[in-house]
């Protein structure tokens, strides 16, 4: 069947179009189509980075509670090298740094605890921080310790950074500037924070808060 003349125009402009912008077009669909399947990969590729880091996370906590310390260092090394970008980088190396301090390990628990602050979110780094503030305790490296915890760490927790500071001022034998730190580590803990009743024995154990020394009494005229 014979094409009228009104078809044949709207074919010639098509043609011209196609014969113009074809190759864009074509170009345009190719792309757009490149990107979203390169999207879904990416998509997948994260989803199933995540189940495997997820796996072996679950793998070191089983480590973790038998008590197998050479493979939670282990399972957190693989975990740090292959999937540094995920949470679980970061918990595992918690949980390791924890491991290591069991072990009497202390130069691994502060290698643990560093790469968390230098690779982990906002959170962990702070709960990094605090427990480096610890193992710095325990290496009685009592300066390095509070400058720790004089860093940047969230507001959240605030009131175990103050306990930390009361413990380092303790065993500095600066009782006086223990006490104040006690004091307000109990200021920012919630009431029902069981870690207040701790921090209360530690606070009793140096004195207690100070107290206002009572005013004498007004002197009496002795009678004539």
């Amino acid at each position: 069947m014979a094409y009228d003349l009104e078809e044949q125009e709207q074919l010639a402009t098509l043609k011209a179009f196609w014969s113009q912008y074809g190759n864009l077009i074509t170009w345009v669909l190719i792309i757009a189509l490149g990107s979203f399947a390169g999207y879904r990969f990416w998509t997948q590729h994260q989803q199933d980075s995540a189940a495997e880091a997820s796996g072996l996370y679950d793998q070191q906590q089983k480590a973790l509670t038998a008590k197998d310390n050479t493979l939670v260092q282990r399972v957190a090394t693989d975990v740090q090298a292959r999937y540094k970008s995920s949470v679980y980088a970061s918990m595992s190396a918690l949980s390791a740094a924890k491991s290591a301090f069991e072990a009497n390990d202390l130069k691994t628990a502060k290698a643990q605890l560093q790469w968390v602050i230098e690779n982990g979110n906002d959170e962990h780094k702070s709960l990094a921080k605090l427990r480096l503030a610890g193992v710095l305790l325990d290496e009685k490296a009592y300066d390095e310790g509070l400058k720790v915890l004089a860093s940047d760490i969230l507001p959240q927790f605030a009131g175990a950074v103050a306990d930390r500071k009361g413990d380092i001022l303790s065993a500095q034998n600066k009782l006086a500037e223990a006490r104040a730190a006690y004091s307000a580590a109990l200021a920012a803990m919630d009431k029902a924070n069981p870690g207040r009743q701790l921090v209360q024995l530690k606070l009793d154990a140096i004195g207690g808060a100070a107290t206002a020394t009572p005013a004498a009494p007004a002197a009496t005229k002795a009678p004539a």
